[in-house]
This record gives structure tokens, C-alpha cells and sequence, in this order.
């Protein structure tokens, strides 16, 4: 898998390199590691670490080692990343000193919110509150919290792009406001703990991303479109498919991530996404064209005429303008990367197992 990662790692490298030198020597703690974005920040970490002879190393705090040893053995056995087995609400804190801290624990799919929703609000809540209590035993200099859109509640139709300006708030007489609720208290944590202890708490309101890695069975729209493609399926959009989304890179999104926990104002949000909106069916028409088959998506319903199009697209000014962070992948080509690697990935399980 990692042959297909070397050009990202090396272009993730390429953006962050002068970042990486405060990691020298130094021991960093990251939650939700073998995530999505957790196998993300793995990846880049050990890449940077490697190719600069950082002498870093991470420790990553999981429920289960030896499921994801079987996932991504590659980075389970790399000599910087060590496993710590706990649960986020709870863990036992690790012994020494960690300079750095990613709090990435979270789980954003529907299915989840929909059926266990105070599990979703302990685990966010709880296992935030957690972490930044072992961050200001462990001599935390930096935390970055990974937070999510979700916090502004449903995005005005009138208001294109988001910003972090933006004083709305999720539905709280809806209880599938649990995760966007979670995360805004998530982020008062880090901040009451920042003014407290002196921690630098840097976040990262998270939108919509693809790239390898990606779940291609919970409640991201375009990781289902691809599991659909991969599985021979026609996609089938249930509803008029006029919703806007954008969808960052992950390489894109590492630079961002590690640019925010190394550069980024403490206490100061920042988006973190693509601003180049594209509609839900233009994604999954997007997609089965790349994969080479153009008719294979259905959707179900037509626009009702005069009715405002939902949106959940960021503004992301303040990233560019204080940061410098853009997007430097389109879309079409994280749609051929993502398909590519999880089509090597298929090849390879069917191979291992003699099919």
C-alpha cells in the first residue's frame, strides 16, 4: 500500500518540512490513530521522521492493537510508533513526557449517532476532558484538538461558505445534534484548559476529505459512492442529490493538520477543507466516470422547484491568509488515488488468499 502513498508523503514533506524540527528528540501522543485521519498522521509522521532523521516517536492510544496491526502492519511495526491500550473516557496515562498531543478520537458515522447517541457525547466529552487532563500532567507543549463542522449546526442556505465568524450552533431539542454538540464543548474544554495550564490548544474544524483510507461504509457520501464502484454496484442516491459538500485530499489534509498544530493560534479555530462546492450528484457522476463507468449511478428523487439547497462547505480565508494553507489536489485526481489504492488493496487480499 505504501508505494501508492510515496508521491503523497513525499508532496506532504514537501510543504511541511520546515515544521518539523521542534519534533526533534521529542515524544507525541495521538488518540483516534488508526482512524482515518489517524493512519494519516501515522503515515506523514513516520515519513517526516524517516526522511529527517527526527528521532521522534509516537504513541498511539487504541482499544484494539491487534486489530489495526492487521490493518496497516506497515505502521503498527515501524520502531517510532509504540501502542497504548485504553479507552479514550479512561485510559491509564503513560508514563514521561510528550511535547505534542493530537486528539483525533471520534466517530462521526450516522449510524452511531442515530443508535448510541450518549456513547457518542461520553466519548467526545468525557475522552476530551481525558486527554487534556493527562496533557497538563505530561508536559504538554502543543494540542491539537480535531474538531468538525458539525459545531455550526445546519449551515443558512444564504450563506455560501461558512466561517469560523459564524455564531450558530447545532439543534439541541434534536438529539442527532450529539456529535456537533460534542465537539463545540470539546473545543470550550480545550480552550478553558488552555487559559488554566498554559497549554497551546490549537483546532481544526473538519469538513469533508477523500483520499485512501477513507471508510467506504459509514456516513461519508463519496466513500460509499466508491465502495458501490469497487463492488460493481450502481450507485443509488436516495435523495434529489442537490446537497453541496467539498472534499479535501488527505495529503492535503496532513499539511494542514500538522501546519495548525505547529503554527496555529491557540484557542483560535480554523477551517479545514475544500472551498470548490460540488453537488452530491455531480460527486457520485464524478466518481463512476473516473472508474470508467459513467452509468451507473440512479437518483431517486427530482429537485423540488424553490427549495433552498443544503450546504456544508467552508470558508477557509483564514487558513489561507494566516497559515497560507490551500488546496493543491482537485477532486477528480483524490477520486483516482482514492480508487487506485483501494483497488491494489483488493488485488492484494485476493492474492492472499489464492483467488
Amino acid at each position: 500500500m505504501t508505494n501508492l502513498l510515496t508521491n503523497d508523503l513525499n508532496h506532504i514533506l514537501a510543504h511541511t518540512k520546515t515544521l518539523w524540527e521542534e519534533l526533534r528528540g521529542q515524544r507525541i501522543f495521538i488518540t483516534g490513530g488508526t482512524g482515518f485521519f489517524g493512519c494519516w498522521l501515522l503515515e506523514s509522521l513516520i515519513w517526516a521522521n524517516d526522511q529527517l532523521d527526527l528521532k521522534a516517536s509516537a504513541v498511539v492510544l487504541t482499544r484494539n492493537p491487534d486489530s489495526f496491526r492487521q490493518k496497516a502492519p506497515h505502521l503498527a511495526n515501524h520502531p517510532a510508533i509504540q501502542f497504548h491500550s485504553g479507552d479514550v473516557r479512561s485510559f491509564e496515562f503513560p508514563e514521561g513526557e510528550f511535547s505534542h498531543i493530537i486528539h483525533a478520537a471520534t466517530d462521526a458515522s450516522s449510524l452511531v449517532h442515530q443508535e448510541n447517541r450518549l456513547f457518542v457525547l461520553d466519548t467526545t466529552v468525557e475522552g476530551t476532558r481525558r486527554v487534556l487532563d493527562f496533557a497538563k500532567t505530561c508536559g504538554t507543549q502543543k494540542l491539537l484538538l480535531t474538531s468538525s463542522g458539525a459545531v455550526y449546526g445546519k449551515q443558512p442556505p444564504d450563506i455560501s461558505y461558512i466561517p469560523e465568524s459564524y455564531q450558530g450552533a447545532p439543534d439541541v431539542s434534536s438529539p442527532n445534534s450529539v456529535y456537533g454538540e460534542g465537539k463545540r464543548l470539546a473545543e470550550l474544554l480545550s480552550v478553558v484548559y488552555a487559559k488554566e495550564y498554559g497549554i497551546e490548544s490549537k483546532i481544526a474544524r473538519c469538513f469533508a476529505f477523500v483520499g485512501p483510507y477513507l471508510p467506504l461504509d459509514e456516513s461519508f457520501a463519496i466513500g460509499n459512492f466508491i465502495k458501490d464502484i469497487l463492488e460493481e454496484k450502481t450507485i443509488h442516491i436516495k435523495g434529489d442529490g442537490t446537497p453541496y459538500r467539498s472534499y479535501l485530499y488527505a495529503s492535503d489534509l496532513m499539511i494542514w493538520l500538522w501546519t495548525i498544530l505547529f503554527k496555529g493560534e491557540s484557542c483560535r479555530p480554523y477551517n479545514v477543507g475544500s472551498n470548490v462546492e460540488i453537488n452530491i450528484k455531480d460527486t457520485s457522476l464524478a466518481v463512476a466516470q473516473i472508474a470508467g463507468k459513467p452509468n451507473s449511478v440512479t437518483i431517486a428523487q427530482e429537485p423540488v422547484t424553490g427549495q433552498k439547497t443544503q450546504r456544508y462547505v467552508p470558508d477557509t480565508q483564514r487558513a489561507l491568509q494566516e497559515l497560507g494553507l490551500k488546496s493543491t489536489v482537485d477532486l477528480p485526481t483524490g477520486i483516482k488515488k482514492t480508487l487506485a489504492w483501494y483497488q491494489q488493496r483488493l488485488t492484494k487480499t485476493d492474492d492472499d488468499r489464492g483467488d
